[in-house]
């Protein structure tokens, strides 16, 4: 059976310090990675089936690793319902890394599956003398289960940290081991807290086995990581068409000028390759909720505010008359750009989304009027009112609003009722909730945001007598680590979204702490050397020189 250790070290990383290159693809090569695909699809279909099945797991587990799970849905969704009604997961025969395998993959595909699976695994003398009989893998299988613990599985939680104890206290004494980058990687880059989009390359690096199908996966790995490069490079090319022709930074020289960064979320969040028109209208959405942001944090009089708000609710373009004029030109853009989206939509699903869309940035407006008033006029809320209101000022409840219609799938007014109501506990919320607590977490900001602010520790620590910033933080990781279990038991158990809209929701929660790891230059390192990895580390021959966008 191929190992979970499938994982073998490279140091190569790109040497240019461009952030985003663009370089010649040979459109024949392009061709070929689409071409070839299929056949190599068959393949590995024919090689997977005649494995056993704990190895045909540890496929399927690789695919989702890669990124590949969205061309085998059938095969992943038909060899887990087997399992799951035979009850493979219970058998008390598996070792704790098939255990934790069956008990993640499962639940990820939202089967119930009890944590009672590791009943005999979780205490800490098992633990230890599995570390004894050099079971790495096993422990390293429990601590990424782990990560899908819901509310209440206490137990499972406790079991995750002991196991990183005991193999963060390991790794420094055992470097030389073939395992020690697989155990490095996997506490720090968890598989259910990470983005496929950026590890799914380092993946391949370290992969290896002895199977006919783990070589014919590398294959179509490969294949697929260089049609996305190029997908990629393309959809850059028009947002930053799009960008340029909008013309707004002309016209408001106080907003972030940072489009490419703008479409890393849906680029990442959004993964499977044939959403390249979502992730472009998607990436519209969100350049309007910085550019709003701005107004509200950076540039915008109290006054001026509070109209601009007004003619949000509006929706009227001729009631902008009071408007100052760089706030008419944002409110034209606005309007044209959600009107402009609700036809296309409307024209591709059949469903109107307009009415749900205009109510998501009034909401959003007064969110952010209501943190202008606290700040400028030196209020601090207790950290409950703080919170309610900073979920919607993430932006996000309008974001995942706008992508639940672009994605047009599970359009029912049962999802629709629950996407208009911010105010109803859900996916949409827990997620804005990870959002925004990440965000206060950090000190650091973006460069072009020296504007009025407050932060969730603010408020705690001002709330309770005697409570120290180290205390303050300390709730808040606790806090984040229970709102993604809620995030786990909304997303796993059943709702009314369709899986492509839990997924990106879950991406976004993913993508959070990349995305506000400001250094001390206003930067975002990770970001920045995930996404050079992704479009400089090609497995194509190598093209003309790059060129900086």
């Amino acid at each position: 059976m191929t190992s979970l250790i499938y994982y073998k070290y490279s140091s190569s990383r790109p040497k240019s310090n461009c952030f985003f290159v663009t370089r010649h693809i040979n459109d024949m090569a392009f061709l070929e990675a689409h071409t070839a695909s299929p056949n190599c699809a068959i393949e590995l279909k024919d090689a997977v089936a005649n494995v056993g099945e704990d190895e045909q797991l540890i496929a399927f587990d690789a695919m989702q690793h890669l990124g590949l799970d969205h061309h085998f849905r059938e095969e992943i969704e038909a060899f887990l319902q087997k399992q799951y009604h035979a009850r493979a997961y219970d058998n008390c025969n598996h070792q704790l890394f098939e255990v934790s395998l069956h008990f993640r993959l499962l639940r990820q595909q939202g089967y119930h599956v009890t944590t009672d699976v590791f009943n005999k695994f979780k205490n800490i003398e098992d633990l230890t003398s599995r570390l004894l009989d050099k079971d790495i893998e096993g422990l390293v299988g429990l601590y990424e289960a782990s990560h899908l613990s819901f509310q209440g599985e206490d137990a499972l939680d406790e079991a995750g940290k002991l196991s990183h104890q005991i193999l963060t206290a390991w790794l420094p004494n055992n470097l030389d081991d073939h395992r020690a980058p697989l155990v490095a990687h996997s506490l720090k880059h968890p598989y259910h807290k990470s983005l496929t989009r950026f590890m799914a390359k380092n993946f391949l690096n370290y992969f290896q086995g002895t199977e006919k199908w783990a070589s014919v996966l590398q294959e179509i790995a490969k294949l697929e990581l260089n049609v996305v490069e190029s997908i990629i490079r393309n959809e850059i090319l028009q947002i930053s068409k799009w960008w340029k022709e909008l013309g707004l930074t002309k016209e408001l020289n106080f907003v972030r000028d940072q489009p490419i960064k703008w479409y890393t979320w849906p680029m990442a969040c959004l993964t499977d390759p044939s959403l390249s028109e979502e992730r472009v209208e998607l990436t519209k959405s969100i350049s309007l909720v910085y550019i709003i942001d701005d107004i509200f944090d950076v540039h915008g009089t109290l006054d001026e505010l509070i109209l601009f708000t007004a003619a949000v609710e509006r929706w009227d373009l001729d009631a902008t008359d009071e408007l100052p004029d760089y706030m008419k030109i944002s409110f034209k853009a606005l309007y044209d750009i959600t009107n402009e989206t609700s036809d296309r939509l409307y024209k591709r699903h059949g469903w109107n989304p307009i009415e749900s869309l205009k109510k998501s940035w009034a909401i959003l407006c007064k969110a952010f009027l209501l943190e202008a008033q606290w700040f400028r006029c030196g209020h601090l809320p207790n950290a409950e009112d703080y919170l309610k209101n900073g979920v919607i000022s993430t932006g996000v409840p309008a974001v995942l609003t706008h992508a639940f219609f672009i994605l047009g799938q599970g359009i029912t007014q049962q999802a629709i009722d629950i996407v208009d109501n911010i105010n109803t506990p859900g996916i949409i919320s827990s997620t804005a909730t990870i959002l925004r607590l990440w965000d206060d977490f950090g000190s650091a900001k973006d460069e072009n945001q020296n504007g009025y602010d407050g932060s969730y520790i603010q408020c705690y620590v001002n709330e309770h007598d005697g409570c120290s910033d180290e205390d303050a933080r300390a709730y808040v990781v606790q806090k984040i680590s229970d709102e993604w279990k809620r995030l786990n038991q909304e997303c796993f158990s059943s709702n009314p979204f369709s899986e492509s809209f839990t997924k990106l929701a879950l991406n976004v929660a993913r993508m959070v702490p990349m995305m506000y790891d400001y250094n001390t230059q206003h930067r975002l390192p990770s970001l920045e050397e995930n996404m050079k990895s992704l479009l400089f580390d090609s497995f194509l021959a190598q093209g003309s020189p790059g060129q900086t966008i």
